[in-house]
Formats: C-alpha cells, structure tokens, sequence
C-alpha cells in the first residue's frame, strides 16, 4: 500500500489514502474506526463517535503511539491512562474523535530508542536529559498528516484534550482551528511522578498530575489530584517496600461504629484523593477481616489512574470465593501461611490469583515476611488501609514510613480504633511522627507524617 496516491476521502488529500473503515466495539462503547495511509508509509487510526463531517468545536485526541503505556500498561508515563481516559470522555460526549499517530512512539524517536532512554533515565537523567545524552532530539514528532487526517473528516475546529502546548501550537500551524483546549489530567504513580514533573517544568505542559489536594472539590467526575505530598518521598529498602498507613477517622478517633460499619466516614472529596493515593502505589494491602466485612474492590475507581495489585492477608484462607478483590478487575495477590489448606490454594490460584506462603507469628501472618515476599516481587510501594489488626501489627513491627489519617467531621462515641495496643507504656516511648503535611478535602483534614524509625538499643 506505501506509494499510493488514490485518495477516497474528504475531497482527496495527495498524501493520504483511506484504507479501511470498520465498528470497534470497546468497554467506553463502539467506535468508529478509519485507518489512513499517509505518504511516509504510517498509520493513522481515527476512533470517533457521533457527526463529524462539517463539525465544530468537535471534542478531539490526537494521541501519539506509545506501545509500552497504551498496550503494555506501563507505569513509567501516563500515555495508557490518558488514551482511556480521553475514550471515556469522548464516548461521554457522544461526538469527537482520537486520532491515534502510529510513528509517534517516544514522541517521535522510535520505540528502540525510546528503551534506550529509559535506561538513561535509571541513570539519574529525565526525560528530557536522556534524549540529549543520546544525542535525539527532545521532541521529533510532526502533526501535519494529523491535521490532514482531521480535515479529511469533516472536521473544521476542535477541542482538543492535551496537557502538552505544543500539539496545540502544532496543529494551529498546519491549518487546524484549536477552538478550546482541555486538560487531561491523570493520579500519578510513584513511578511516573518525576516523568511527570518534568513536562511541567521542562515541556510547559499542564499539571499532568491534576490540582493540589486543597484545590480538590467534591464532584461526581473522576479526575485526578496531586497527592505527591502524602505519598511522600517514596524510598523502597532492599527487605520491604515503601510503606504508607492510611485510615479516614471520626474526629473521636474511631474507624467504624461499634456494629462495624464504616460507609461513610469520610466525605467524596477525601474519597477521591483516597483513590489517587491507591493510583499511586504498586500495591493495596489490607487483611482479611476487612475483605470478609466490607467487601472492598480496592480498585482505582475515583480518579483516572492504574489499580494496584491488590493483597490481602490470610494466615488460613478465610476469604470468601465471592470476595469483590478475587474478581479480574486488579491483579491480586493473597498472602497466606502454612496453616492454608493446599486445595484451596490451588483454587484460588485457577483463577488467576497469586497465593504466597510466608512465615506464621503464631497467630496470624508475619507482616515483615509479608513485605519481603512483595519486595522479592518487584513492589517498592505498598499503601495499608486496614484493618485494625494489620495497621497495629505493621506499626509495632517498626516496618511503616509514612502515616496519613484523614479525619472527618463527625463524632461517632464507642467504636472501633484504628491503631491497638502498641505495648506502650509511657508516652516518650510512643512512636514519633515527624514533617507534618496538612490539607483540606472539602469538609475532611488530611494529615500525613513520616514515621520516625525505631532506634537501635
């Protein structure tokens, strides 16, 4: 097909070739898919709901290619959250397009050259630096055959979702009325933070990472915030993750009421920055009592960003086969001990889910061996949300760095605390909490410490 000049589209374009048309169906809805040849040979994939022919205003992605984050899931950018994200908003719409730039990848250097900056980049340089260092141009793309793309549909001005000026600036000079621009948004991973943090800096992009937590409104929308500050300094040791205790409170300090119920404490706005946080980690720890209860999904469903594997500690298989975490919507793993009955494991592991055996403390599962076993598997980040039990256990076990109690305007009476008997019996011999990081999330108050390491006897 490279080398034809026999244009079926839109008047007719000399550089480009409408190659074939075809209904995707999607979970954001049914597309549908034009694929255009341009003259360099690539692809350009146009997915569009609704009237585009004579359209103004025509809600618009132009998405550059990048395997690694839109196929492969990657962590390091947030290229595969934006393309679903910008699906969803434009099947929210009902009328718009994506256009998908084949040729685009590592904004325009090549996927091969594209890994090779990313071994820069475990080298200390950004992303900007490590395309420099290669001596590759920072940014190579071209979004001309774009524009005749959106031309060829009929398509006259656009809003175009980008969080990056130059594509704005780039499609106005090849002829494209850029009406309006919308951010895209997406929760930031501890992994991608700096990448992100560099466009800004470095490219002028918009906050790639949404608006700080005190900027945070409740709304129904799923968007993203910063939560960077909570989080904090992620630093993995060799034997364990990075470990962040968070718990949403009554301002008498109580996680539930006396019959266990907990729905809900916190307000949206403090919800949404909960999920941020879930998007932010490698993984999502809670114990079974909590599964058994409350029947979580811990699943990313507030703010547009990836699930973490989810974990659940189960010293003798109790969890339920129904349990919502056992479903195939988030990788899960359950960390189990010897006690387990084999068979079970065995049917928890035919359905897809990872089960792990670790030491016994001789009640439940050692929570240091827990975290080792997720170290040895890659996590460098791990948020605890519960319950009771397991936030006690990893505080007293000396293994949390970062703690963050949202408190809610409420007061509840008897109920159940978040943190137990610590052995305690001065208050200098309390665990000490330091940098202190306070935000407002509508009517709730963050707060979020370091955990002052145990000192060595």
């Amino acid at each position: 097909m490279t080398g034809v000049r026999n244009p079926t589209v839109g008047g007719g374009h000399p550089s480009l070739r409408e190659v074939v048309r075809v209904p995707l169906p999607t979970p954001h809805g049914v597309f549908d898919v034009r694929a255009f040849e341009v003259s360099t040979g690539q692809i350009y994939l146009a997915l569009s709901q609704g009237a585009l022919t004579g359209g103004d205003d025509v809600l618009c992605r132009l998405h550059s290619e990048c395997l690694t984050g839109d196929a492969l899931t990657s962590l390091r950018c947030d290229c595969g959250q934006q393309l679903r994200l910008a699906l969803r908003t434009i099947a929210a719409e009902g009328r718009g397009v994506l256009v998908y730039a084949t040729g685009h990848e590592g904004r325009g250097i090549g996927l091969v050259n594209k890994l090779r900056c990313y071994v820069e980049q475990d080298k200390g340089a950004d992303t900007v630096d490590a395309n420099l260092r290669l001596g590759l141009p920072v940014d190579a793309r071209d979004y001309n055959d774009a524009a005749v793309v959106l031309t060829s549909l009929g398509v006259r001005s656009i809003q175009l979702l980008t969080n990056n000026p130059n594509k704005v600036e780039g499609l106005r000079q090849a002829g494209i009325d850029v009406s309006s621009v919308r951010p895209l948004p997406t929760a930031q991973h501890h992994r991608n933070g700096h990448y992100l943090r560099t466009k800004q800096l470095r490219l002028g992009h918009a906050a790639p990472a949404g608006p700080r937590i005190d900027d945070v409104t409740p709304t129904p929308v799923a968007s993203a915030v910063d939560v960077s500050s909570l989080i904090g300094a992620v630093r993995p040791r060799p034997d364990r993750p990075y470990v962040v205790v968070k718990y949403a409170q009554s301002v008498d300090g109580r996680i539930a009421t006396v019959d266990g119920d907990s729905k809900w404490i916190s307000g949206e706005a403090e919800r949404r920055v909960a999920h941020a946080m879930r998007a932010a980690c490698d993984a999502i720890l809670v114990g079974v009592n909590t599964a058994i209860v409350d029947d979580p999904q811990l699943t990313v469903r507030m703010a547009p960003g990836a699930s973490p594997r989810r974990v659940i500690l189960d010293s003798t298989l109790r969890i339920p086969p129904t349990a919502r975490v056992l479903d195939s919507l988030a990788a899960t793993t359950v960390i189990t001990t010897d006690r387990s009955d084999p068979r079970r494991r065995d049917q928890l592991r035919s359905r897809g889910v990872e089960v792990v055996v670790v030491a016994d403390d001789g009640r439940s599962v050692d929570v240091t061996a827990a975290l080792a076993a997720l170290r040895r598997s890659g996590a460098e980040s791990v948020l605890i949300e519960g319950g009771a039990e397991v936030i006690t256990s990893v505080l007293a076990a000396g293994v949390v760095d970062r703690l963050v109690v949202a408190i809610a305007p409420v007061l509840i009476g008897a109920g159940v605390e978040a943190v137990g008997a610590l052995g305690t019996s001065r208050v200098g011999d309390g665990i000490a909490l330091t940098n202190r990081s306070i935000h407002a999330a509508g009517d709730d108050v963050l707060i979020a410490w370091d955990v002052v390491p145990h000192r060595s006897d």
